[in-house]
């Protein structure tokens, strides 16, 4: 049964000193990750645990079928997407960390969707080489208009070098066709040794990624360390600087790298210093806050909020940014533009919940 939680919550902005309402979708999640809107109104939320529930009418139903997932540290079930003709073909896309604690990498695959049942599981894509450890996956994921996914995978951690190398995986936003194979037309598909899959690279832990289909524009935010965190919009073929240019500095306080910039290297749209952990990402265009269409919004895990980043007209300079959930107290997963126009927010957390954030 839906349980309803309301939560007067001021806001930064003069703007917004009336309250939203805050409802609790769904709770007992075991680290929920994900959140994805199906045609018939329900939602469907991975855990990373390796879960995969749906949502329907304040009922909670689990999903058989999951693939096998490598779970601990960071390592778990990532994100989840309908097909963009979903109503047709029943196909839903996950991402998720695969192998063994030394030896694994970010996979994406696909199933049928038959009741609550996936049917029909196909690898697409795995990070190859293998890498050690269990952090800095990246995951997620997004259909473009025309029928390409962008798959962001993270740096590995202690191998940031690779990055910046065309012939790995890690550190990159990779562009494949919706069975998996490089995408006819990226950019290094001619240049020796390269991946062909390779769209951008310079990454280090992407975790919120997000087409806005007005403009046109992909937008990507990523973990820094200690600092450096940092929004981008996307676009074929650049290097976005990890670890050769950051704002960051590493955890034990060393400097990285003495660049914060550099030559044939993007500048990020935004930065944050102190870090704010961003998780989850969406552009909103929606009906219920129209003083926030094309504006982004942003889940924080450190400073347990949801961010709203304004932008111009064309979507290419930050006006400003303010907490809408600054009091939230809750570790921001995911963001999720509901088809009414309100927000879903994943929290992060082994007894985690979705919540509904409406105009009260």
């Amino acid at each position: 049964m839906r349980r309803l939680l309301l939560v007067l919550l001021l806001l930064a902005a003069p703007a917004y000193a009336q309250a939203l309402r805050t409802e609790v979708v769904a709770g007992g999640l075991d680290h929920p990750w994900s959140i994805a809107f199906l045609p018939d109104g329900s939602a469907l939320v991975s855990e990373r645990g390796g879960g995969l529930r749906r949502i329907s009418g304040g009922t909670v139903t689990s999903i058989r079928g999951l693939p096998r997932v490598l779970t601990g540290g960071q390592g778990g079930l990532f994100d989840v997407r309908p097909h963009p003709a979903f109503a047709q073909n029943r196909l839903v896309y996950l991402s998720y960390a695969h192998g063994t604690a030394r030896a694994n990498g970010t996979r994406l695959a696909r199933a049928r969707l038959e009741g609550d049942r996936l049917v029909g599981l196909e690898v697409l894509w795995t990070a190859t080489p293998a890498k050690r450890g269990l952090v800095h996956y990246g995951g997620r994921f997004l259909f473009l208009p025309d029928g390409t996914i962008l798959l962001a995978t993270g740096d590995g951690f202690d191998f940031r070098e690779d990055a910046q190398r065309k012939t790995s995986p890690l550190g990159k936003v990779v562009r494949l066709t919706e069975s998996g194979k490089p995408a006819p037309g990226n950019p290094f598909a001619r240049s020796q040794g390269a991946l062909p899959e390779v769209w951008t690279l310079g990454h280090r832990n992407p975790q919120g990624l997000a087409l806005d289909p007005v403009r046109g524009l992909v937008y990507a935010h990523e973990h820094g360390p200690r600092g450096g965190d940092e929004v981008n919009i996307l676009a074929p073929g650049r290097n976005y600087g990890w670890p050769v240019a950051t704002r960051g500095r590493d955890y034990s306080g060393a400097t990285i790298s003495p660049f914060r910039r550099y030559p044939g290297m993007e500048e990020p749209l935004l930065d944050w210093t102190p870090s704010i952990a961003p998780s989850g990402l969406a552009v909103y265009r929606g009906a219920m806050f129209p003083e926030w269409t094309g504006d982004l919004l942003v889940g924080a895990l450190v400073d347990r909020e949801m961010r709203r980043v304004r932008l111009s007209p064309d979507g290419k300079t930050v006006l400003g940014q303010e907490s809408l959930l600054g009091g939230a107290g809750a570790r921001i997963r995911d963001v999720a533009v509901a088809p009414d126009g309100a927000i879903w927010l994943a929290t992060d957390a082994p007894d985690g919940q979705i919540l509904r954030v409406s105009r009260r």
